[in-house]
Parts: C-alpha cells; structure tokens; sequence
C-alpha cells in the first residue's frame, strides 16, 4: 500500500511537471510555428490553425531573414559582443576568485568587501558617466565599448560567485600540490579549474544569457552599426504590420540561442549554483 502511494504521489508529481512544461514551452512553440507562416496567414489567423492546415509552413522567412542586411549583421554583433564578454568575465573572474580564497595579499579582506558592495550598485547609475568617459576615449558607439561595460558590471558577481566556490575546496589538497612544488599558476590551471568546473559553467550560462538579452546598454552605447539583436527587434517592432516575416524569425533566433546554450551547459548548473551560494 505504501509503495503504490509512493508511485501515485510520483506520478502526480511527474504529471504536474509535464503540464508545467509544457504551458512554458507553448510560447516558444507558436513563436516558431509563427516564424514558418507569411505575412498574410499571420494576418488572417493564429499559429495554432496550422494543426488543421499544415500548408502554410515554409522557411521562405529564414530565407527573408538571411537577406535582409540589418537583421544578419544585428545577429553577428550579437555574438560578437555576448561571447568575448562570457570569456573575459569568466577568465577574469576565476583568476579573481582563486586569489581571494586562497592568496594571501594585503587588503585582501578589504577589496573583497568593496566587490561585494558593487554588487547593490544597480547598472542605471553609471549608463551617463561611463557613456560621457567612452565618448572621450572613443569608444562610444562600438562593440568594444559594450563589450567593455559588460565585462565592467559582471564582474562583481562573478568574482563573488566564484571565490565562494574555491574557498570550499579542501585546504589539505592545495598544501599538497604546493608541497610537491606546484607553483600558483599551476595548481590553478590543472587543479582548481578542473574542480571548478560547475561553477565556471553556471557563471558562463549566466553571464552569456544576460548580455545576449540585454538592451538598455545596448540601446544607448551602440550605434546602428553596432546594435545586437535586441535593439534590431526593437526597431523593427516599429513596421511590425509590414515585416513580420522577418521580425518572427528574427525573435525566434534571438530566443532559440540562450536555450541551446542553457541546456548544453545544464547538468553543471544546479550543482554550480548551488556550492557558490554558501560557505
């Protein structure tokens, strides 16, 4: 009795969780039936009558998509800028993170604490004043500028994050590889990035998700020949009667990404959060 209990209350669990699945992913669905109609299907009627007429599925607006000069180049900015800004912060970061939680420099303690402070500072605050030092750099306007500022306000939580993580690994292991006569570096490439492997891959899924969907440092630090996709969409909203046929598969491509790189990185991501969030 006790065990057909237990296999019903799983079953309803399970059940559950498929409907909630499946109510999250039905968004994503009409968005992608709805980027294989024409404008004028769009028009006359939901993505869902293609259950009952299946015709009206083409890729003519991939192929629309592809040619249409601001949409391709918005995609490459976008890459351009997400995955160099993934890399340095990650780099950056783990360097960061290790020399907190296990070198002893002075006023280790203290910048420590200012980092962690940086982490309230919400982003709003420094749009104006960095904007006003990029333009007198000239960097305002280009993908190095975004990249820069990107790197700039990731970096606190980053270094948190992750110097939580190397400070929970055992002391005795590091004393060890010193003793053997590992040098610093050494122990930090082939022992403590490989064991810190869940947290470098949740800080990557967090970072690159948070970019790639960014806008408003994307809406005032690039110009038309830097913005990504999302500024791109944005503007486009603008004639959305006469150019749905490349908004929608436009919006599916900008969404479809995150969930490609979310679930190629997934199996380390809970266990990556959750080891960095304590002590």
């Amino acid at each position: 009795m006790n065990a057909l209990r237990r296999g019903l209350g799983n079953s309803l669990v399970q059940a559950f969780l498929v409907v909630i699945g499946l109510v999250w992913l039905t968004p994503l669905a009409g968005l992608f039936l709805s980027s294989l109609r024409s404008a004028q299907d769009t028009a006359t009627g939901g993505w869902w009558t293609v259950l009952t007429s299946p015709r009206q599925l083409s890729f003519d607006n991939y192929s629309a998509l592809l040619g249409n000069d601001g949409m391709t180049r918005a995609f490459w900015n976008t890459v351009l800028i997400s995955v160099p800004t993934t890399f340095l912060v990650v780099v950056i970061a783990a360097l960061a993170g290790y020399a907190f939680a296990w070198l002893d420099f002075p006023g280790r303690d203290t910048v420590f604490l200012v980092v962690v402070a940086l982490l309230v500072v919400p982003v709003q605050i420094g749009l104006l004043p960095v904007a006003k030092l990029f333009g007198e750099l000239g960097l305002f306007g280009t993908i190095p500028g975004v990249i820069l500022f990107h790197v700039s306000y990731g970096l606190p939580f980053a270094i948190f994050l992750l110097r939580n993580y190397f400070a929970e690994m055992p002391k005795e292991m590091l004393e060890a590889a010193r003793m053997d006569g590992g040098s610093e570096w050494r122990i930090f490439t082939r022992l403590v990035l490989p064991v810190g492997r869940p947290a470098l891959a949740s800080l990557a899924i967090f970072q690159f998700l948070w970019v790639w969907n960014d806008m408003l440092v994307a809406l005032l630090f690039a110009d038309s020949s830097a913005q990504p996709l999302t500024v791109e969409l944005q503007s486009q909203i603008r004639q959305f009667g006469s150019n749905i046929d490349v908004l929608a598969p436009g919006a599916f491509l900008s969404l479809v990404v995150p969930v490609i790189v979310f679930f190629a990185f997934q199996r380390h991501f809970v266990q990556g959060v959750m080891a960095g969030s304590v002590k």
